[in-house]
């Protein structure tokens, strides 16, 4: 079965919303040795509409190793507002329900398949417990202000430590999976 992971960057008080606005220099050599994992494990990725919008208009033209990876693979869209083709390379809109889709995705054939941005997809699939890996690679700074992953409605959802690392520049990347029986 097919893995289905996140990774975002994070602040210290929990934001994150656009990274570009805080991330400064602390992207270091070890955070691009993650993200070059992340790259050759990965066959798909869901995007939500925000960040497919973002996305779409920067990455097609953009030369750099993230680009080279995004553009030519396998895209799938979350949106309730998006209809038709989508002009991005190897982008479709998801037919139907995002947790149907995703638990007959993860049955099929491939590497991981990642949820790249996309606050909301995440929120959805790690509460219902589709979500196999969150990483959260949290820089050392206070944005102050932006979305956060988690709201104070949410419920009491237990989580585990399955790797984390503390890089050169004071990250502190972090990975969880759910721990079997949650609290709800």
């Amino acid at each position: 079965m097919r893995k289905v992971t996140s990774g975002l960057f994070h602040s210290v008080d929990g934001v994150v919303e656009s990274p570009d606005q805080w991330q400064f220099d602390s992207f270091d050599d070890e955070l691009g040795a993650g993200l070059g994992d992340f790259i050759n494990s990965t066959s798909t990725v869901i995007l939500g509409r925000t960040t497919y919008e973002q996305w779409a208009d920067y990455w097609p033209t953009a030369s750099d190793p993230f680009g080279d990876f995004i553009n030519p693979i396998e895209k799938f869209v979350a949106s309730r507002t998006l209809t038709g083709d989508l002009e991005w390379q190897n982008s479709r809109l998801i037919d139907g329900g995002l947790e149907d889709f995703v638990r007959e995705l993860k049955m099929g054939d491939g590497d991981d398949i990642a949820v790249c941005g996309s606050i909301s997809v995440v929120r959805q699939l790690l509460f219902a417990g589709l979500l196999d890996s969150l990483t959260l690679m949290q820089h050392p700074v206070i944005a102050g202000k932006g979305k956060h992953l988690f709201e104070p409605e949410d419920p009491t959802t237990r989580l585990f430590l399955q790797d984390s690392q503390i890089t050169s520049k004071g990250n502190v990347i972090m990975k969880y999976g759910l721990l079997g029986e949650n609290l709800y």
